[in-house]
């Protein structure tokens, strides 16, 4: 499944590995910011890894946590989504808007594999300093570059290189206005 290969999500350790993840973010999810001993020690559990300064406002909801990857200084602002299957690394000094979706989890396109019961994932990374509006989502296998802005209500379909913003449905650069005098 973290390699990205066909999967089927009711294996055992698949099952107690989302039900591990909604045991933390259950509790971790009836914690305030005042509960920071405690909110480490959950995060410490629960995530695969993050560095300092993180701030992660409750609820947060991940499917197995253990693929979540955050750099220091990292904000998530409340509702937010990590469907984590496979990879999702973010670095240092992102901030992330509230209710957006980090997607890594897929469907095969083909009747016959769905139908089989198979689903597969790809790995999102999003650089340094990134900052990405409230209500975005970001689709399997994108990465976004170092300096990007992700405008709310996006929904990533492709890549994003460093330093462009991008909005709409499917989210496209968008293209700086020329200055007047």
């Amino acid at each position: 499944m973290i390699a990205g290969e066909l999967y089927r999500p009711g294996d055992a350790a698949l099952v107690a590995g989302r039900a591990r993840s909604q045991a933390l973010q259950r509790d971790y999810n009836a914690t305030t910011v005042a509960d920071t001993d405690k909110r480490k020690a959950i995060l410490d559990q629960w995530l695969g890894g993050y560095g300092s300064g993180c701030a992660l406002r409750a609820p947060l909801y991940t499917d197995y946590g253990s693929n979540i990857y955050l750099g220091d200084d990292v904000f998530f602002n409340y509702g937010c989504v990590l469907l984590d299957v496979c990879a999702i690394r973010i670095g240092d000094k992102t901030q992330i808007g509230p209710m957006v979706q980090i997607l890594t989890a897929d469907h095969p396109r083909d009747a016959a594999t769905r139908d089989a019961g198979l689903e597969f994932g790809r790995a999102i990374t999003i650089g340094r300093n990134v900052w990405i509006g409230g209500g975005a989502i970001i689709l399997p296998g994108i990465g976004i570059g170092d300096d990007a802005v992700i405008g709310a209500g996006a929904v990533v379909t492709h890549d994003v290189p460093a330093g462009i913003t991008v909005a709409g449905n499917p989210a496209r650069p968008l293209v700086a206005k020329p200055a007047t005098d």
